[in-house]
Order: C-alpha cells, then sequence, then structure tokens
C-alpha cells in the first residue's frame, strides 16, 4: 500500500511538469529545449548522474528511493526519432526534522551548482507543500521538489524531466 501511495505522490509533480514544460531557455519547442543528439540509454545514465548530484547538495542523512529513469515523448515530435527522460525519486531522511533542512540547503546550493529556481513556496495541494522547481539550462534538465511532510513517512519528492532530445540517424528510441 505504501508503494502505491508513494507512486501516485511521485507521478502528480511529473505530471505538472511534463504538462507545463520546463522553464528552461534556448530552442524552444512547445516550451521545451532542445537536449541535443544521444541514445536513450545514454540520456537516462546522464540524468541518473543529474540526481546524484542532487542527492549529493540535500547534505542530511538519509536514503533515496531506487527508481530508475524512464522515457516519454516530446509533445508534437515524432516518437520514433524524439524523446525526453525523467527521473522520479523520492528522499526519505534519517530523522524527520531534517527534512526542512535539506528543502533549505537545496534552496540555498542548487544556484551555486548552475541552477535557476524558477519558483518556490507552498503548492496548491490540501497541504500546501513547499515546492521548489529548478532549471539547469547547460544540463536541459528541470526539477521540481516537494516537501512532503505529512506524508508517512515524511520524505521529499523530486521529479526529474530533460529537454528534448534526438536519437542518432539510424537508430531507435529505446522505451524503459
Amino acid at each position: 500500500m505504501k508503494t502505491r501511495t508513494r507512486a501516485s505522490a511521485l507521478a502528480v509533480p511529473l505530471a505538472l511538469i511534463v504538462l507545463t514544460g520546463c522553464g528552461m531557455t534556448e530552442e524552444k519547442s512547445d516550451g521545451v529545449p532542445f537536449a541535443g543528439t544521444s541514445a536513450s540509454l545514454d540520456a537516462a545514465d546522464a540524468m541518473e548522474k543529474v540526481s546524484s548530484e542532487i542527492y549529493d547538495l540535500l547534505g542530511v542523512k538519509g536514503k533515496a528511493s531506487e527508481n530508475s529513469p524512464g522515457v516519454m515523448g516530446c509533445s508534437g515530435k515524432d516518437t520514433e526519432t524524439y524523446f525526453r527522460i525523467f527521473h522520479p525519486w523520492a528522499f526519505t531522511p534519517a530523522s524527520a526534522k531534517d527534512l526542512d533542512k535539506a528543502m533549505e540547503r537545496l534552496k540555498r546550493e542548487l544556484p551555486k551548482h548552475g541552477w535557476k529556481i524558477v519558483e518556490y513556496g507552498p503548492n496548491t495541494s490540501r497541504n500546501k507543500s513547499i515546492t521548489l522547481t529548478a532549471d539547469n539550462d547547460k544540463k536541459k534538465v528541470s526539477v521540481e521538489v516537494t516537501n512532503m511532510a505529512k506524508s508517512d513517512p515524511p520524505m521529499l519528492s523530486l521529479d526529474l524531466v530533460s529537454g528534448c532530445y534526438k536519437v542518432p540517424d539510424g537508430k531507435e528510441v529505446e522505451r524503459f
């Protein structure tokens, strides 16, 4: 039951990012920047690296969920040629009191590492959870972090999504 709750908690912010696009600039098509040419597996590996970098910035002890990145289409583009990578995951601090500390640390540290905070504050959920949205124009990645203090256990929900990639000529998008 906890898995289903956690999965749905992660899906909602991801859906918002996917529907609204990220605020990254440069070569936008439908609000989504072009991230370059890459095979899906290579792009997924790069996304896991970005997630690891964010994990390191949290600065508190805890455990990250073991979710793998996935592939989705680019709105209005050929799904055989273009794709985006998404990576939802959660961070559960060793102590619930460290949840706010981790969120504040991200707010402070992300800009020092090439991220631009584009939104910060309570979301529209019933709990008015604090949500941080940041874009990294260089990496063509957007992240939405939600402080889910009232969940059991309290955690941060992190949803990363890339810009739109094109597979190399002669290759196909691998779905996973």
